[in-house]
This record gives structure tokens, sequence and C-alpha cells, in this order.
């Protein structure tokens, strides 16, 4: 079975710092696009950032210049280095292929950012 387990989240003040990270369990995530997504409370689920095969990479305004995705497709890793971080980023974090399957959706991990 496919899996994607994310780690990393917890609280943290504004401005400061977390690095998420995404296991897969599949070798198949080292050959396709993968991506960050968040959910917000009483927000739908948003694509933050995602990085092809190639390492070419795409972020959504609100994060650019403060996250950075990056990828190991030896340990068939994912990450996400969070800077700078502000309440607005407070979400459930996942991660995906992107563009997303419904069926690898994770348990995800909470982002808590306190003013």
């Amino acid at each position: 079975q496919v899996q994607l387990v994310e780690s990393g989240g917890g609280l943290v003040q504004a401005g400061g710092s977390l690095r998420l990270s995404c296991a897969a369990s599949s070798s198949i995530f080292a050959t396709t696009a993968m991506g960050w997504y968040r959910q917000a409370p009483g927000k739908q689920r948003e694509l933050v950032a995602f990085i092809t095969t190639g390492s070419i990479t795409r972020y959504t305004d609100s994060v650019k210049g403060r996250f950075t995705i990056s990828r190991d497709n030896a340990k068939i890793t994912l990450d996400l280095q969070m800077n700078s971080l502000k309440p607005e980023d407070t979400a459930v974090y996942y991660c995906n292929t992107w563009p997303a399957r419904h069926d690898f959706w994770g348990q995800g991990t909470q982002v808590t950012v306190s003013s």
C-alpha cells in the first residue's frame, strides 16, 4: 500500500521556522512531481508548493521567499523549510503528488503559528 507520512509540525511563534518532512513508502514518488498542500480551519485545501523530478519549483504567492521545497529521490523524501512564519500559515500540511491524487492523502502534520 502506498503511503505518505508527514512530520515536523508543531507550535511556533510568528517569525520562527519549521521544517516539514514527508516519507514515501513507494519508489513511484521518485519519478513524479510532488507537492506540499495545506488546509486551514474553515478553508479549502490549497497547494503551497510543488517540485518536479528535475527540481523545478513553484510556490503560491503567499509563501514565496519564505518557504523552500526540496526532495531527495534516493531517500524518497520531500521537505518543506518554512521561515518567517506568520499566523496565517497555521494549517494542517500534507504532501502528495502534483497534481494530487485523492487516494494518497495522509494524516498531515499540524502547524500552528502564534502571534
